[in-house]
């Protein structure tokens, strides 16, 4: 997203690949606001953790890697655990300011207050503030946890993988499965699933309210009437949906991510676009609406159309991709590449090895009405041939 450019262009697959050295001449989108005059801050989690970019920046980043230590309060949970992470939930009664966010949404406050008090005709700010809820492990102060009646969280949607889904395109939750007080094999009992869902949403509500923060403050500054905000998740969640947990699939779970734009001037206010878009579609975005000059190379679209009519036309499809396995091999490329393409109505993915054509399994589900989670692989019903080929060409178009 960064970027504006798909991984296997960057080649970037993984949370270590540094596209600084895999793709050199990439001018990543603050880096990009810097060299036209903005002064250019990041605080909390925009890189990933341990991959800060100091070249993005006019002043060095703030909270931008922080220990998963820090997600934790209580002294059983701080002690060294093997792989950094202790429990997988924790709830406590601990202000907001002792946890990551709550720091990141203080530092934030500040630094707002400090560029609201600049001088009159002062170079225009970028400010990219990250925050790492409600990504696991779901911690917040016990009054998040408080919102919630844990007997009227809703169920599991559909806790049962898709009819006829090929065994790639399914995972064992590794990366839950790496928290100390989580099975390393077999189910997950009721009540561990019980609880895990109300810490995600009290880590969401968390989350929200240091959002909530970092706005007021935009708004008692006077900044918000000339600011543009952007608001969006890198990625989707499984909480126990196809009796998957976190990341790491092709499917609407992990792909589907929350997307607010809030720009200056006469444009529509509180409406939803059906619009299918893509996170790459930032990048140009922001130069469109700043007027800054064209980046070429981007393989985003602008979407200041849809931002101005929020019955514009979309893209025809939305692309993603996922490797196998994950993590990676240890010569840091993907074996095979799971491909989806998302129309308004369907999903395709290919599961093709990596570097070739060849492709190992294939898969095709429809979507009605507010559906988020596939059912069936309608791949090998005969009726579905046509539109499956028609879906191959567009991601053959759009993929190497």
């Amino acid at each position: 997203m960064l970027t504006g450019m798909r991984p296997d262009t960057i080649r970037v697959w993984d949370l270590h690949a540094d596209f600084r050295k895999t793709s050199p001449g990439v001018i990543p989108l603050p880096e990009y606001f810097k060299k036209n005059g903005y002064f250019v801050q990041g605080i909390g989690k925009i890189f990933h953790d341990g991959m800060d970019d100091r070249e993005s920046w006019s002043v060095p980043a703030k909270y931008a890697n922080v220990s998963k230590l820090e997600d934790y309060r209580l002294p059983d949970n701080r002690k060294p655990h093997k792989g950094r992470k202790a429990a997988a939930t924790e709830f406590v009664d601990e202000p907001e300011s002792a946890y990551p966010d709550g720091m990141v949404s203080a530092e934030a406050v500040a630094v707002i207050e400090q560029l609201a008090a600049r001088r009159a005709g002062a170079e225009p700010f970028y400010l990219a503030v990250g925050f790492r809820k409600p990504h696991a492990p779901f911690t917040a102060p016990r009054k998040y946890w408080d919102l919630y009646d844990p007997a009227k969280i809703p169920p599991v949607a559909q806790p049962e993988p898709p009819r006829g889904a090929p065994k790639i395109a399914l995972h064992d939750s590794v990366e839950l499965r790496g928290y100390s007080d989580m099975p390393k094999t077999g189910p997950f009992t009721d009540a561990q699933i019980a609880r895990l869902r109300h810490g995600y949403y009290a880590a969401a509500s968390f989350t929200d309210a240091q959002i909530g923060r970092v706005l007021e403050a935009l708004d008692r500054s006077g900044l918000a009437k000339n600011t543009i905000i952007v608001f969006w998740g890198d990625h989707g969640y499984h909480l126990g949906e196809h009796g998957l947990w976190c990341k790491t699939t092709c499917y609407e779970a992990d792909t589907r991510v929350p997307l607010i734009v809030v720009a200056p001037g006469e444009r529509p206010r509180g409406v939803r676009s059906d619009a299918l878009v893509e996170l790459v579609d930032i990048y140009p975005t922001l130069l469109e609406l700043c007027g800054l000059p064209e980046r070429r190379g981007l393989e985003g679209k602008s979407l200041v159309p849809n931002i101005n009519d929020a019955a514009a036309p979309g893209r025809a499809a939305a692309f993603s991709q996922f490797p196998r396995p994950w993590p990676l091999r240890k010569d840091g490329a993907p074996g095979v590449m799971g491909y989806a393409v998302r129309t308004p109505t369907h999903r395709y993915i290919e599961w093709r090895k990596f570097g070739t054509l060849e492709v190992a399994a294939r898969e095709l589900y429809t979507y009605q009405g507010d559906q988020l989670f596939e059912t069936e692989n309608l791949l090998e019903k005969p009726e579905n041939k046509t539109l499956a080929d028609k879906l191959a060409a567009l991601l053959t178009q759009e993929t190497p």
